[in-house]
């Protein structure tokens, strides 16, 4: 039986690639600071813990596994990542947890390792403009991000690409961008675009208005939970290290993002514009590296996931509502 460990398993990417590896027949372990919010973990294993210390690191990497995959990270949305009050813990405690991970892995001569870098690291210079913003892998430098998570992210690729040199690592790293679905944070300031949106619009009467930070034409591409973990694993069992994003190419602008939204909910919406943390003018996946390595790219659309997505958050909040 092939074995796999998931850092970060309680998260919501984590989570639904513990079931996928599940059920493909792996044994799996996973690890975080807690169990999966919203169903029960199919890890064989799941172990709580921090993975900021090394001495429960070197424990929980304690085998030779067949594939890990470095989902952990201190991260959240727009309203966590751009106001500046968590910069010194975001960039601490990500980069701890890369600096005990790659290191309990190459001690105990595990090679294959997954590491979920994001579209943040991207420089804010090319995505000034709303309508052609550049993504593409090669124009990461000269780096220049738009927040300290992103340029954590950066550190982070080096690190892992520098082990896959010095020792002989087969390190991949993928480029997320804004991966959306059931089972995502919906509520409390961590939640992304899309579980916001659907909230807001589950949340009122067709007619009334939601809130929407900045002028709405600033853009971005999501891409849904499924989508995301193939991906992943096909990078994982490829030849080609990356980096290589992995995300949608179907580019929509934050009111559009809520037309849809209204669309799935059968609800005539309006947008009522506030002042709020934004991020890069413009971003989008550029999926032609993708296509070339590994003969893939999501293909799914964005109202498909949109509808699926909306009906989950929606049966949470009537399930709050009775509690």
């Amino acid at each position: 039986m092939k074995t796999a460990l998931v850092c970060g398993a309680g998260g919501f990417i984590g989570s639904h690639l513990v079931n996928r590896l599940k059920e493909e027949g792996f044994w799996v372990r996973g690890v975080d600071l807690k169990y999966p919010e919203f169903s029960e973990t199919q890890a064989d294993d799941f172990v709580v813990g921090d993975l900021r210390d090394q001495a429960f690191v070197n424990r929980v990497i304690d085998q030779k596994f067949d594939e890990i995959y470095q989902l952990a990270a201190d991260m959240g949305g727009a309203g966590y990542v751009f106001t500046g009050e968590n910069d010194a813990d975001i960039m601490h405690n990500s980069a701890m947890i890369n600096l005990n991970v790659i290191e309990a892995c190459r001690r105990r001569n595990n090679k294959n390792i997954f590491y979920s870098s994001s579209a943040c690291m991207y420089p804010e210079h090319n995505q000034l403009d709303p309508s052609n913003p550049n993504c593409e892998e090669n124009s990461a430098y000269p780096a220049n991000p738009d927040s300290e998570y992103g340029w954590e992210k950066l550190f982070s690729e080096r690190l892992y690409l520098a082990y896959n040199r010095n020792y002989g690592m087969n390190c991949k790293v993928a480029r997320y961008h804004n991966i959306f679905g059931p089972e995502g944070t919906w509520q409390g300031g961590k939640e992304k675009a899309p579980a916001a949106i659907c909230r807001k619009v589950a949340s009122i009467e067709g007619g009334d208005e939601i809130e929407v930070w900045g002028d709405g034409t600033q853009t971005r591409s999501f891409l849904y939970i499924d989508e995301c973990v193939e991906g992943s694993i096909k990078l994982m069992r490829s030849d080609f290290q990356g980096p290589v994003n992995i995300g949608s190419d179907e580019m929509v602008t934050i009111n559009r993002l809520v037309e849809i939204a209204s669309k799935v909910a059968d609800k005539n919406v309006g947008i009522k514009h506030i002042d709020g943390p934004l991020g890069v003018k413009g971003r989008n996946s550029d999926n032609r590296l993708i296509k070339a390595k590994l003969g893939w790219a999501p293909s799914l659309k964005l109202e498909q996931g949109m509808r699926k997505t909306f009906r989950w958050i929606s049966e949470q909040i009537k399930l709050c509502a009775t509690q």
